[in-house]
């Protein structure tokens, strides 16, 4: 099996809804976000993908994010935009728009880091 995975960042604002501390207020992130896909055989070339495919996506739905704040954008007016939520959330993106991809590949997971120290990972079930 192979794997690839890609970082990106961006900066963004949010205010956890309910949360009693720090982070019910208004403040904001330097996020990082890594997306890894995985599959059992490379093209013609040798590769798994493209690297400049998957950062083509991962920066189109960071384009929708970057320097806002989120609980402004849907699906955040109503889903907390905690970490957890927003890998989530672009691993729905993410995987809408790598549609057809080559011999079995699929995205494994997205992980999200707030801080250096701080992140949340989404994969789905099996």
């Amino acid at each position: 099996m192979f794997e690839v995975s890609v970082e990106e960042t961006f900066s963004a604002g949010h205010a956890l809804r309910g949360y009693k501390g720090k982070c019910e207020n208004v403040h904001g992130h330097n996020y990082r976000v890594q997306l890894t896909l995985e599959g059992p055989q490379l093209d013609s070339i040798g590769l798994l993908i493209d690297f400049t495919e998957l950062k083509r996506v991962i920066r189109n739905v960071i384009h929708r994010l970057d320097h806002q704040f989120i609980n402004d954008l849907e699906p955040f007016t109503t889903v907390n935009p905690t970490a957890e939520n927003m890998a989530k959330y672009f691993y729905e993106e993410v995987t809408g728009q790598l549609t057809g991809l080559p011999g079995g590949a699929r995205v494994t997971d997205i992980v999200i880091w707030e801080t250096e120290t701080a992140s949340a990972r989404y994969r789905p079930g099996t």
